[in-house]
């Protein structure tokens, strides 16, 4: 299935219906009056977030929805049928915008959360609601309210804990095969990861999170040079980013610290919020050098940057490294979940 993760779409909620003019007709009841009844109210659209859809491709086949109408009243002042409310299921994270006026109606960000994004038409009254001690006989009837309608702007952003950051063939796709079950295509040429691929990684009984990686950045990524810049607004919820940096490259004129310092000053110029995240950095590829050439090459990368968070010296080819890096995710994440719960 192809990966969407913006799309638009028209909700139109359904009319009001229309009242009913009628008089009661009975034997033996000479002055029966008017007894129409009550249009029935319009359905109501609604989305909801729903956990096993990860893509927004299906708004790309229907982009109308459209409740149903309600029915006109009746004699006997019986009210219409009301139109049936729908619902519209949408993946869980994602934000939906108005586009007439610029407003965030909601954050999809849980399973089950629903919103009201269209309201539907009131029906109109009956001729038995206008009659009076100086009409009594009235005709009038109301012919029912529109429904509202709406164009809004999905815009899903994946659900992970963790992110992964770096340049084209810096290894993540390599690491996100290696800690998890996922299995996102790895290759020897650039952008070969096109849209984010998700993986939970266990650590233990009833202890796990969730991994995203997404394609790589280059430097203009903000600007929308490459494919990550469509991609930096899934590490949005990320907890964690993971910032891999290949220590021999296989370009001898590439320096790995200017590389890693361009997709620092991408990150700052998309968003001051995602910059602020913690950065670890993870410093892979360690089976490509002797054990210690690659510890030294490390501790060079990192004094160079003046790097003051956690490091890891990983290779995501062999799995070296990857468990205390994986158990050192965990705790920071059980540890900051702890205050909020």
């Amino acid at each position: 299935m192809k990966f969407v993760d913006e799309a638009t779409a028209k909700v139109q909620a359904g009319n009001g219906g229309r009242g009913c003019v009628s008089f009661r007709r009975e034997k033996f009841v000479p002055f029966g009056g008017p007894d129409g009844g009550d249009g029935g109210y319009g359905g109501s659209v609604y989305l909801r977030a729903t956990e096993g859809i990860n893509t927004l491709v299906d708004f790309r086949i229907q982009r109308t929805f459209k409740a149903r109408s309600g029915e006109a009243g009746s004699g006997a002042e019986c009210t219409g049928r009301s139109g049936e409310d729908l619902y519209v299921t949408v993946p869980v994270g994602t934000t939906v915008k108005d586009l007439e006026t610029g407003e965030i109606l909601a954050d999809l960000d849980t399973a089950d959360m629903t919103i009201k994004v269209a309201e539907g038409g009131k029906g109109g009254f009956g001729n038995q609601r206008f009659k009076s001690s100086t009409n009594r006989a009235p005709r009038q009837y109301g012919s029912g309210l529109p429904g509202e309608s709406r164009m809004l702007g999905l815009e899903m952003k994946v659900i992970a804990d963790v992110g992964l950051l770096g340049l084209p063939n810096a290894g993540k796709s390599t690491l996100i095969r290696a800690v998890s079950a996922a299995r996102p295509r790895v290759a020897d040429y650039p952008f070969t990861t096109l849209y984010p691929n998700l993986g939970v990684v266990d650590v233990g009984e009833h202890r796990s999170f969730v991994m995203a990686d997404i394609p790589g950045l280059i430097e203009g990524a903000a600007d929308g040079a490459g494919l990550g810049h469509r991609f930096l607004k899934h590490l949005d919820r990320t907890g964690v980013l993971l910032h891999l940096i290949d220590i021999a490259p296989p370009d001898p004129d590439s320096d790995p610290v200017k590389d890693a310092r361009a997709i620092i000053a991408e990150l700052k110029k998309y968003s001051k919020t995602l910059a602020a995240k913690p950065r670890w950095l993870v410093l892979n590829k360690s089976d490509l050098l002797l054990p210690e050439d690659a510890k030294a090459v490390a501790a060079d990368i990192a004094r160079r940057l003046r790097h003051k968070g956690p490091k890891f010296l990983i290779s995501g080819a062999t799995g070296e490294g990857t468990k205390p890096l994986c158990d050192a995710i965990m705790q920071a994440l059980e540890a900051a979940r702890k205050p909020q719960e």
